[in-house]
């Protein structure tokens, strides 16, 4: 996993603004979702993917271990997957035409549902009550992607942890836009994968610094549990 070296500036500015460096550390369980973004073949496996990230396949065990304590503290778990189809032609265009005809091609056979490349990676923990979400841009939350936040708000959610790859893209947006649609959005920082340490804790940052919080998976494990003994008390 990526190593976490955030500026110390960073904390500090956050508590001089917030009070405290961790503005979502007060958890409750039943209203709290761990929504991952895209941990999909594509996306890791380097022969079938079209945008593989290498430290994907590493974080698995995080993933799985935060969505079990999730799970076990009463909260929600929504595995995000990116699609291709023919609205993406259309409404997504500038996109597209961002890459060459070669490259388009291979994000389509990899993305297409039912590909071998949007399937979820196979080591993922993925119970059958957990919640499957198809998003159509990097950001899950923003208009024309997915109905996740509606789904998040009519199960009572208010709470998001982002995990998933890659960092700074897909994970980055879609925690900075459910921060705007008034979610209370935390970063999970070994929980997320970036093709590069730099990139990682350059995104984890510049969110920290004004959008949410970023806490690792064995912090937020620690506040769940703090939460539901405090419940049981």
């Amino acid at each position: 996993m990526h190593p976490l070296a955030i500026p110390p500036e960073i904390p500090a500015r956050v508590a001089a603004r917030c009070g405290t460096e961790h503005p979502f550390e007060d958890l409750v369980p039943a209203r709290t979702a761990f929504v991952v973004i895209d941990m999909q073949v594509g996306f890791i496996d380097p022969v079938i993917g079209h945008a593989p990230c290498p430290m994907a396949e590493h974080i698995v065990p995080a993933v799985n271990r935060l969505a079990a304590a999730l799970r076990d503290a009463g909260g929600g778990v929504f595995w995000v997957q990116n699609v291709h189809d023919a609205s993406c032609d259309a409404e997504w265009s500038v996109m597209q035409r961002m890459a060459t005809p070669a490259a388009r091609a291979h994000r389509v056979a990899s993305m297409t549902e039912g590909s071998a490349g949007h399937a979820l990676w196979p080591t993922l923990d993925v119970r059958p009550e957990d919640r499957r979400v198809t998003k159509r841009r990097f950001s899950a939350f923003i208009q024309g992607s997915s109905d996740i936040a509606e789904r998040l708000r009519a199960e009572g959610f208010d709470t998001v942890l982002i995990g998933g790859t890659v960092t700074n893209v897909c994970c980055e947006s879609s925690a900075r836009d459910a921060m705007m649609l008034n979610f209370r959005t935390v970063m999970v920082a070994d929980a997320n994968a970036a093709l590069s340490d730099q990139e990682h804790n350059a995104s984890l940052a510049a969110f920290w610094q004004i959008f949410g919080d970023v806490m690792t998976v064995d912090q937020v494990i620690a506040r769940l549990q703090a939460a539901r003994a405090k419940e049981a008390a």
